[in-house]
């Protein structure tokens, strides 16, 4: 068995990509999700990786989920902090409700899932974590104040941990995805993606989730220890930082 790696959001869109790529490097995986159990039996099935039903939202369900993933698999080495969501709103129509529910999943949960593997990181003197940030963490997006700044907090969260862990052998990365040709995104108006979306990225198209994934199991890696405090933008040239 290859070392443990636990992907949070790993059984649909980035996720699932991200966990398959670790498979097939050599990981042994587990992936979380929330709440479609439907797609999570059709992603352990067609894949054979094991799925954990928790929201990462709620710290004592991540604490109680990382007891069971570890119980069942081992030791958690690699956390790729993926879960996300979007609650879109311009500022003067968005709910305290939306801003809650964004923050507490997109930004709270990298705390409530890192926070339960560091101790044993720490003794063991290795660890990978991995949050998937984003483009709009970045630049800012209208319509995405809640989603901007719980993505450029887990860039700080990122910066801030990768001090901490250096010399415990744990590196904390960051990668931003761009405009991803996940479900969701390909869910956009064809005319719109056309007309609005694509002539902002340089290359021409939308990203694919696989190449997130490589930018995760590059990261994950042995190889890759003096890499940390370090965010990836994965955007095909549309934002630099």
């Amino acid at each position: 068995m290859g070392r443990v790696a636990l992907v949070t959001g790993g059984t649909r869109g980035i996720g699932a990509a991200i966990s398959i790529a670790l498979k097939d490097a050599g990981y042994t995986v587990a992936a979380n999700y929330a709440g479609n159990d439907e797609a999570a039996a059709k992603f352990k099935s067609e894949t054979g990786i094991a799925v954990y039903k928790w929201s990462v939202a709620d710290y004592d369900a991540c604490v109680a989920g990382v007891a069971q993933v570890e119980a069942d698999l081992g030791p958690v080495e690699v956390l790729v902090n993926n879960a996300g969501i979007t609650r879109d709103a311009m500022f003067h129509k968005m709910t305290k409700e939306n801003w809650d529910a964004v923050i507490n999943t997109n930004l709270s949960g990298v705390f409530n899932m890192t926070h339960p593997v560091w101790s044993g990181m720490r003794d063991r003197k290795f660890g990978r974590v991995i949050n998937i940030s984003s483009i709009n963490g970045q630049k800012g997006q209208a319509g995405q104040v809640n989603y901007s700044a719980s993505k450029a907090g887990d860039i700080g969260f990122t910066r801030a941990l990768a001090q901490e862990g250096a010399r415990a052998g744990i590196t904390v990365n960051a990668i931003c995805p761009g405009y991803i040709g996940t479900e969701m995104v390909r869910a956009i108006d064809e005319e719109v993606l056309k007309s609005r979306i694509l002539p902002q990225i340089p290359v021409g198209r939308l990203g694919e989730p696989e190449e997130i994934a490589r930018c995760v199991v590059f990261l994950a890696a042995d190889d890759a220890g003096f890499i940390t405090g370090s965010t990836i933008s994965a955007n095909g040239g549309q934002f630099f930082s």
